[in-house]
């Protein structure tokens, strides 16, 4: 028995390469909600908002949600710096996710592109880790726990 894939290039086998990109973006940033009440909780829009929301628009969102100080800021610019340097490396490999599927690739090819995604997705972690855990370091104990907060919330909208 012979298994025959066809490889149409079909509107879903183009688009396929964008909705894995937005899903490996939306990972990387679903720990930044849209903007939060006072009591620190996620908005319950913040997740459909995503899709088309900006790099910018996350980090606005989550700098509110944080209640960065202006003694933060230098802190701050450089998490916001890491989100917009990972937003621009994913959307190179959309870039070329996208060239690659006007032509005929093969599945090993295929998972190669994944791989890179999800390398890309694990150094844009790392980074933002590094970037975050200075910012964080510097925060005060009561700020500590509205971050803590914002994230929590966003770790479980993310496993709902």
């Amino acid at each position: 028995m012979t298994l025959t894939i066809n490889r149409r290039p079909d509107a879903a086998a183009q688009l396929r390469p964008i909705a894995i990109a937005a899903l490996a973006s939306l990972s990387l940033f679903a720990m930044f909600p849209a903007a939060a009440s006072d009591s620190g909780a996620a908005a319950p829009a913040a997740h459909h908002r995503m899709k088309s929301e900006t790099v910018d628009d996350r980090i606005a969102d989550l700098h509110r949600s944080l209640q960065i100080t202006a003694d933060e800021e230098a802190n701050w610019a450089g998490v916001a710096q890491v989100m917009r340097d990972n937003d621009k490396a994913l959307q190179t490999l959309v870039a070329a996710r996208t060239a690659e599927t006007r032509q005929k690739v093969s599945a090993v090819e295929d998972l190669k592109m994944y791989e890179k995604f999800a390398q890309a997705h694990t150094d844009g972690l790392k980074n933002l880790i590094v970037a975050f855990e200075t910012l964080y370091a510097a925060m005060p104990d009561p700020q500590k726990a509205v971050a803590d907060g914002v994230f929590q919330a966003a770790g479980q909208k993310g496993h709902a």
